[in-house]
């Protein structure tokens, strides 16, 4: 029993389209491939999915540029005539903007200025000098937050050496009262109450101090 003919119109279901699109994609290309090898025909093959992924066959014995070529040589028609002359047109215009700004780059440094006119070295001159207020603008600007990053760094430095010295004042505080003999008198009153593991030990001088 043969099989029914298809009838060839869009699949709705997107699965289905899919599938019948691999397939049918896998098809064509081994059907690119077994002329190519048959006949020795050069095939070029380009597929693009709806996701807009593109899926090529070139014949070894060719490139996708020369078939291009022999395409526009049989058929007349140049695809990308219109392109490539846009495209020409705009690294003409990029390549003069370049040369143009290399000669401006040379004069500002004072370079082949010998064929300037008046009016044009007048022009130079503005140039440089509005450059050279804009760099002595940015030094001025950096030359602030400079200053006020140094002011910052003073006022912590003396805030810390605020603390440290109130530290300071309170250990010597501390070491005037230990020594005091009213200090000392309350020590061994508490220590007379206490065990004597737990008892506070008089402050003791350094003998190796006074050798």
């Amino acid at each position: 029993m043969g099989r029914g003919k298809i009838e060839i119109k869009r699949i709705e279901n997107s699965s289905n389209r899919q599938v019948t699109y691999s397939k049918r994609r896998n098809g064509i290309m081994k059907k690119a491939k077994e002329i190519t090898v048959l006949c020795d025909a050069q095939v070029s093959l380009v597929i693009f999915a709806t996701s807009g992924k593109m899926h090529e066959y070139c014949s070894p014995s060719t490139t996708l540029v020369d078939m291009l070529d022999k395409y526009h040589k049989q058929s007349g028609k140049r695809l990308w005539d219109a392109k490539h002359e846009n495209l020409s047109n705009e690294i003409d215009r990029v390549k003069k903007e370049n040369d143009n700004m290399q000669i401006e780059l040379r004069h500002m440094k004072g370079d082949d200025i010998t064929s300037l006119h008046h009016k044009e070295l007048m022009g130079l001159e503005e140039a440089l000098e509005n450059g050279l207020a804009g760099v002595r603008d940015k030094q001025m600007e950096y030359y602030k937050t400079m200053k006020k990053n140094e002011k910052m760094l003073e006022d912590e430095n003396k805030r810390l050496s605020f603390i440290l010295q109130q530290q300071e004042m309170a250990m010597e505080e501390n070491v005037r009262e230990m020594e005091n003999p009213y200090h000392q008198q309350r020590v061994r009153d508490y220590n007379s109450q206490m065990p004597f593991a737990f008892r506070v030990q008089p402050i003791q001088p350094n003998l190796q101090e006074r050798m």
